[in-house]
């Protein structure tokens, strides 16, 4: 008999849903997209009801040519660190406050110099960065009494479609991490954190990894989505730990680099470290054990910025294509890809973006040249921090790109220079979604352990590979690249 999965990634603008079979083919994939609101400026929320909606209609979809009595498992990978809250009936207070909403300035603030990041990193393992859950629930103490007083239920958004799969208030602790309310080390919430946040440990989700079960779902759900009564739900992951398990990267010193819209850096330990300051998170994984996680705001964004918004084309491939191995580490222009602020490692919303170095004879390659290379050397500062701290990234490490940036073989090649490392594509890229379908099969029992399903299940195309010339340049264009910042830093506070 066939077997199903269906994996599930909850992200900022769509869901993404995908029905993959037994050997782990792709077999079937839907999007559907919904709004964000944007009430005021730097202010980004969503209503959960449209998560579901487009959920129910995906289902729909995904399954119209398919048996769906074969499906036996659901994993759901979504957008981290935003904020749903209910109340005594389960309904919806308020909009979800999502991941990339600027409006807890003064609560990340209080926490990181009043409550302070030493202790922050005692209670948790993490200091505040803006789009981390406790300073949303802060911030609704603050600004909104009534809708704080009527909170029941606090959850993750990938946790309120398995709520209404299942009935169960749930979390995962690769999710929940990302709160600022986990004590990431010992697993566990923080009763400091909780205490300072004015809630208490029954308004939270239960705890569990992101390959256990978390219940079936349930009857009346089951007969509108078509499905049998019996699916596995399995408590998912967060997007970036779901990409990980999509991309096979669970033993540690392996990495996961995704240039997508932002910019992030998995990292799998086996045991919990955080690096000095909380310079990059130190996050649960979802096979059980541990990461060291770093974002920057802005990476491919930072090019699709600059061929559509500044240079006018989309063809961003035509628009590289005289890029040349002469020309990487050769190039006089630098870029500091802040065009969001940063979150990782420097933790400044004021930070821009900035061109440093141009002159009368550069030209536009120059310039989209800077603008890969300044990405890339982001990344590197954020890899050599989390080296720092232990993580154990060796010269023959299985390395991962994907997101849109990874179609670039230049920019590929960049970081390989830059890293000094291979970098290796996947044969097939569907991020979270397809992290969700393995966990979900691991669950439903097909596979003993998260690390022997993405062995089988998970294939790679051919790296790149550095080069000694080109690595030398580099080496010696990011020393150069990391005294920008601090040279600017007082400067971005008075132009903000």
């Amino acid at each position: 008999m066939k077997k199903y999965y269906i994996g599930a990634d909850l992200g900022t603008s769509a869901l993404k849903l995908l029905l993959v079979d037994g050997s782990g083919e792709i077999l079937n994939k839907v999007s559907k997209s919904y709004p964000i609101s944007f009430p005021k400026p730097g202010y980004s929320e969503q209503s959960p009801e449209d998560w579901w909606n487009a959920f129910v209609c995906g289902i729909h979809e995904l399954l119209r040519k398919y048996d769906a009595s074969c499906v036996k498992g659901i994993g759901v990978g979504g957008q981290m660190h935003g904020l749903v809250i209910l109340d005594k009936n389960d309904e919806v207070i308020r909009p979800a406050i999502l991941w990339n909403d600027g409006r807890t300035d003064k609560e990340t603030d209080y926490l990181n110099n009043v409550i302070g990041k030493e202790k922050l990193l005692s209670y948790t393992g993490n200091i505040a960065f803006a789009g981390f859950t406790a300073p949303k629930i802060l911030w609704v103490k603050e600004n909104e009494s009534e809708n704080f007083a009527k909170i029941s239920k606090i959850m993750l958004p990938k946790d309120y479609i398995n709520y209404r799969l299942t009935g169960m208030h749930c979390t995962d602790y690769s999710d929940a991490s990302g709160m600022l309310l986990l004590d990431c080390k010992n697993k566990r919430y923080s009763e400091e954190m909780l205490n300072i946040c004015g809630i208490n440990e029954n308004m939270l989700p239960k705890l569990y990894e992101s390959y256990e079960k978390v219940g079936n779902i349930l009857p009346q759900i089951a007969e509108k989505l078509g499905l049998p009564e019996n699916v596995t739900v399995v408590a998912g992951a967060g997007d970036n730990a779901a990409a990980a398990v999509g991309a096979g990267i669970t033993n540690v010193g392996e990495c996961n680099i995704s240039l997508g819209t932002s910019g992030t850096v998995f990292m799998p330990c086996e045991e919990f470290s955080s690096a000095a300051e909380g310079a990059v998170h130190a996050f649960c994984h979802a096979n059980g054990k541990y990461h060291l996680m770093s974002c920057i705001l802005s990476a491919a964004s930072c090019n699709k910025w600059f061929c559509q918004d500044i240079l006018g084309t989309s063809d961003f491939a035509a628009e590289e294509k005289n890029i040349t191995l002469d020309d990487l580490g050769n190039n006089h222009v630098y870029f500091l890809p802040y065009l969001m602020g940063e979150r990782s490692p420097i933790n400044d919303t004021d930070a821009r973006g900035a061109f440093v170095g141009m002159r009368m004879d550069t030209s536009r390659k120059d310039m989209l040249l800077s603008v890969f290379e300044g990405v890339a050397f982001a990344i590197r500062e954020n890899v050599d921090i989390a080296k720092e701290a232990g993580f154990d990234m060796k010269c023959d490490s299985l390395v991962t790109v994907c997101g849109g940036g990874a179609k670039s073989k230049i920019w590929c090649q960049i970081l390989a220079n830059v890293l000094r490392c291979t970098i290796t594509p996947l044969a097939v890229e569907e991020g979270p979604g397809y992290g969700g379908a393995l966990l979900s099969m691991v669950a439903c029992g097909a596979y003993g352990s998260v690390s022997e399903c993405t062995r089988d299940l998970v294939g790679y195309e051919t790296g790149y590979t550095p080069k000694k010339e080109i690595v030398d340049r580099y080496e010696e264009k990011y020393q150069k690249f990391r005294k920008l910042y601090p040279a600017l830093r007082d400067v971005y506070k008075e132009i903000k």
